[in-house]
Parts: structure tokens; sequence; C-alpha cells
């Protein structure tokens, strides 16, 4: 093992189990060291089928650029409910209030919770069950 250097590899993964990360890198003097742990993988999300669409009041679209819309804050999947079958986090029309659920979005196998920044009425939703999403993307539009 000509080049291995074990210590390093030991003391990267002591850090994993002390800080509960899943993986860690170091690079030195051109070399890198890379130390993963293999995390137990979450039964795999199957988006519930599209639900029938009930009648909503037209609302004028929104702009995604408009004060009120809820941006990603990450690169990943959103998902309007917490699992297959389950019941949307919210829909056109519904109040909320602030620090609630609108949607999730996953990244890296971690479900992320989005949470309205304030109280108000949901205008629109620019996404789509299990559809990516970009930093930065236009989520939701509060009123």
């Amino acid at each position: 093992m000509t080049g291995i250097d074990s210590d390093a590899i030991r003391e990267l993964a002591k850090l994993l189990d002390e800080t509960g990360l899943t993986e860690i890198e170091i690079n030195e003097d051109g070399r890198a060291i890379r130390v993963s742990r293999a995390a137990a993988a979450p039964a795999a999300y199957v988006p519930p089928p599209p639900a029938p669409i009930a009648a909503v009041p037209a609302l004028e679209p929104i702009p995604a650029d408009e004060p009120g819309t809820v941006s990603s804050p990450m690169v990943g999947t959103a998902y309007l409910a917490s699992g297959p079958g389950e019941t949307n986090f919210v829909k056109i029309g519904d109040v909320v209030t602030q620090g609630q659920t609108l949607l999730i979005i996953e990244a890296m196998k971690v479900m992320n919770p989005i949470e309205a920044p304030s109280s108000g009425v949901v205008r629109q939703i620019f996404v789509e069950d299990a559809q990516p999403v970009e930093f930065g993307e236009a989520l939701v539009a509060l009123t």
C-alpha cells in the first residue's frame, strides 16, 4: 500500500463519526483523500398519481419575481406532499401561516421542508410534484 496514508484515513473516518457527516475529502500537496460512509438508502419516493384538478376560481397568473414569491434555497427535487398517496401540503387558495410547510425539496437524500416566510394565501404554485428545481427558482406565490 505504497502512498496510502492509513492514519489520515482513520482520522477522517473518526471525523465522520464525530460530526455525523456521510462523506469528507481533503486535498493536500496535490493528493486527495475521500472517506465516504454508505448511508442507509431511504425507500424510493414514488410520486402519487396526478389528482383530478378541482375547479378553483381563476386567478391572474403571478410573475415569478413578484413580492411574496417563495424561491428554492437549493438544487433538488420538489415534492408537493410528504409521501406517495398523501395530500399536498398546500393548494391554490389555501390560507397559510408563517412557518407552515409549503412543500419539500429532496437534496442528497435529505428531505428539506420549505416553509412559508409569512402568513398569506397561496396564489400560485410554480412547480409540479417530483419536479427538479434550481437554486432561486420560484416555487410558490403568497399574497
